[in-house]
Parts: structure tokens; C-alpha cells; sequence
């Protein structure tokens, strides 16, 4: 399955696309304002207003053979400790072995950011290389995701 924490998130149509190629369910998480899709293969999932809401719904249920589509980093350190294959918008992957340095950097940020008030702007713009990246690393974990639940290499 494919949880895609959609607050925000500018690949849904990619992750729709590429879920339907691989006849793979995908949960369309938010917290409202979404159109749902007449695809069967996707579930539109408008959760509660509140804070984390979407991000608690998505960690109570990914785990081991899943894919995580986030840009939140808890959320992410969450499913990747639940064995989830996690990725960012821009498809770069979240796993064991990078996740404490992408925390720790989001926690930096965050200090920079309270300790000067007047510190303007946010990432870079996304862009269709990024989008590009995400699809490639889409196919890729799903396609790892199902090795795994077969009992082949990873």
C-alpha cells in the first residue's frame, strides 16, 4: 500500500498514476479539501482538524511493505521505524540510515528560524526535475517493497 500524506503535497496525481500502474492501493490522507477519486484503487482519507491528525492516521498503519509519501520528517521517522519505505516529494528516500541526520537538520532549522524572527523564506521551489526524481524513486520502492514481501532480496 501507498499512504500519501497530502496536506500540501504536490505529487498526488504522480502517486496516483504510479499506484494504478502497479494495481497498489493508495490512502489519499488530509484533513479536508481534497476531490476524490473515481479510481477504485484510491481512498480519500479527510481525517479530524487538528494538529499531527493526518500524520497519526498514516503512522497507526504503515509499516513493513509499505510506501510513506511525506514531507513531514516525524511522520517519516515514524514509519521508517516501522519499516516503512518513506520519500519526500522530491523523491529522495527516508530510511535507517539517514533519518537521524535529516531530524537532527530539521531541528537546527527550526532553533535558526525561532532565534531570528526577520529570517525570510523556505525551500527551494519544486521543480519538474524534482518531480521527475519522485516518480523514479516511486517505481523503485514499490518494486522493492514487493521484493521484500515476497521473500526476495531487497
Amino acid at each position: 500500500m501507498i499512504y500519501l500524506d497530502a496536506d500540501a503535497c504536490p505529487v498526488k496525481a504522480e502517486a496516483e498514476r504510479v499506484a494504478t500502474r502497479h494495481r497498489v492501493r493508495l490512502f489519499v490522507v488530509s484533513n479536508g479539501g481534497l476531490r476524490p477519486s473515481a479510481n477504485p484503487l484510491i481512498e480519500t482519507v479527510i481525517v479530524p482538524d487538528g494538529p499531527d491528525v493526518a500524520d497519526m492516521w498514516i503512522a497507526d498503519r504503515a509499516g513493513a511493505g509499505d510506501v510513506v509519501v511525506t514531507g513531514d520528517i516525524p511522520l517519516a521517522a515514524k514509519c521508517v521505524a516501522a519499516g516503512a519505505r518513506v520519500l519526500k516529494h522530491n523523491g529522495e528516500a527516508l530510511t535507517e540510515a539517514n533519518i537521524g541526520d535529516v531530524l537532527a537538520m530539521r531541528d537546527l532549522m527550526a532553533d535558526m528560524r525561532a532565534a531570528d524572527p526577520f529570517r525570510q523564506g523556505g525551500g527551494n521551489a519544486f521543480t519538474k526535475a524534482d518531480r521527475s526524481r519522485f516518480l523514479d524513486a516511486l517505481e523503485r520502492e514499490l518494486r522493492a517493497a514487493a521484493r521484500s514481501a515476497a521473500g526476495g532480496p531487497r
